[in-house]
């Protein structure tokens, strides 16, 4: 997928998860939480006498991890199942955030924590 489309992944996205919480009366935490969530393992990966752009080697499997798509897909799929909006608009929030890293060229790190090319 090329970064336009990325973008426009998360644009549809963000603009889902926002009309689901205003039209679904659902609680924003959902969708302000797992919209930052997964850049806590980014900052978890900082420590001294790392490279510039790399993270800890010891934090690339959580990072890589919450930034794939099968887990917020596997997010929404389920809240849809469950008629449950306001974790469906944290899923689409989770997408978002992931598109919107992809459609700036930030993507899953290599086992050493540099980005992947």
């Amino acid at each position: 997928m090329k970064r336009p489309a990325y973008l426009l992944l998360g644009l549809l996205s963000a603009g889902l998860a926002l009309t689901t919480v205003l039209t679904q009366h659902a609680g924003w935490w959902q969708l302000v939480v797992l919209a930052i969530a997964p850049d806590l393992a980014l900052l978890a990966g900082a420590a001294p006498g790392l490279a510039r752009g790399q993270i800890n080697p010891r934090t690339v499997p959580l990072y890589n991890a919450v930034h794939r798509f099968w887990a917020p897909g596997l997010l929404v799929a389920v809240s849809l199942l469950l008629t449950s909006p306001g974790w469906l608009a944290g899923g689409l929030a989770w997408v978002a955030h992931i598109a919107f890293d992809r459609s700036l060229g930030f993507g899953l790190r290599s086992p050493e924590g540099f980005q992947r090319s």
